[in-house]
């Protein structure tokens, strides 16, 4: 899921891997798909507000690994750039690369995939 941040005034703060983080209008956001918004307190948004002007200044390129969409949006409104997501996806490569090694069975391995995913979601 693209994640990025809602300015209140039409436009989004986001990151994209030919852009980088940028701001656009929200309909380039959408493109045509469904917006789900989590709305923050007014001291996260100032912190994030204040966060996105350093940001703007250096023009921070995509990384898949260190700087996606949801590294930029916690970043922003925590000060702590992780992707829950990402860490998910790894744990459930990694499970499942593991299982197929072991067994070299299809329903192991897409098991293993989705019990690392599950495991990679929890927070310590």
């Amino acid at each position: 899921m693209h994640k990025g941040i809602s300015l209140g005034d039409g436009r989004v703060m986001h990151n994209t891997p030919f852009k980088g983080e940028h701001i656009c209008s929200e309909a380039e956001f959408r493109a045509g798909r469904r917006m789900y918004v989590n709305h923050l307190d007014g001291s996260q948004r100032q912190r994030a507000m204040r966060r996105m002007e350093v940001t703007e200044d250096r023009n921070r390129r995509y990384n898949l690994l260190r700087n996606n969409c949801e590294h930029t949006v916690t970043r922003l409104t925590t000060g702590d750039a992780r992707s829950p997501q990402l860490k998910s996806w790894i744990w459930g490569a990694g499970c499942a690369a593991a299982a197929f090694a072991v067994t070299r069975h299809p329903a192991i391995t897409a098991a293993a995939y989705v019990a690392g995913r599950k495991w990679g979601s929890k927070d310590p």
